[in-house]
């Protein structure tokens, strides 16, 4: 049987040595805390990049149900209490007028066959431009706006250009250029719960895409840099921007 009295906590941490155990015991515990919550946090960035790759990988053949945008767009009218109405028609780009598909690319991205995903040239005039005070121009590509209308919707920030930029090659890679087009145009905003040119061309022209015709199909890429805001009747000059673009570009 132990004879040695009772010795309370508070006399035993009067011991530097057993002072000196304590703290690091507390230590020992507290690191792995700290350093179990980083990797949980690094594991599920991981996790989210490899979803959206291998969902990028799958829209080569399944067209999405829905995009980030979208949702975004849902739970605005949720939180405001506004009356939403959704109308969004998947077609096959050859559904889609060859007016409409060169019209886009002649607004949103005139390199577009000849970039992998980025395009340089434009992003250093833009850069250009901000350096001198211009009027900041965008430089985003269709592969780049198609990342972000899929995964990230309207926001801005620094992480969200990087979560994109680095998911941009994988759309590249695993989609090419023909599906990056068809995805685009049937997924994109071209106004209040109107998304794809099918809608669109409906809504606007109260025709299809297969048959809008080529003055309308440039007005149509005319709001898409802000297809809230813009209205295609209203976009007479960068209208005939558009047109003249496309004329240059051999359409």
């Amino acid at each position: 049987m132990n004879t040695e009295p009772y010795q309370p906590l508070t006399s035993i941490l009067q011991n530097s040595s057993a002072q000196s155990r304590f703290r690091s015991h507390f230590r020992s515990l507290r690191r792995p805390s700290l350093r179990s919550a980083f990797e949980w946090v690094v594991i599920g960035v991981v996790g989210l990049w490899l979803l959206a790759a291998l969902t990028l990988v799958a829209a080569r053949w399944i067209d999405p149900p829905t995009t980030a945008v979208h949702m975004e767009r849902r739970f605005q009218a949720w939180i405001n209490h506004k009356p939403y109405h959704e109308s969004y028609r998947f077609i096959p780009l050859s559904e889609i007028s060859p007016e409409l598909q060169h019209a886009v690319i002649a607004a949103e991205d005139g390199r577009f066959y000849e970039h992998n995903g980025f395009d340089w040239k434009q992003i250093q005039i833009a850069a250009e431009d901000d350096m001198e005070g211009g009027r900041s121009r965008g430089a985003s590509t269709i592969t780049q706006q198609l990342v972000k209308n899929l995964f990230f919707g309207t926001n801005r920030s620094i992480l969200r250009k990087g979560a994109e930029a680095s998911l941009v090659p994988v759309a590249e890679l695993a989609l090419g250029k023909e599906r990056i087009l068809e995805l685009y145009l049937n997924v994109v905003e071209w106004g209040p719960g109107i998304y794809g040119a099918d809608a669109a061309c409906d809504h606007y022209y109260h025709t299809t895409a297969r048959k809008v015709g080529r003055e309308q199909s440039a007005r149509l890429a005319s709001i898409l840099p802000a297809p809230l805001k813009r209205k295609p009747e209203r976009m007479n000059h960068y209208t005939d921007l558009i047109l003249e673009r496309m004329r240059q570009m051999g359409w």
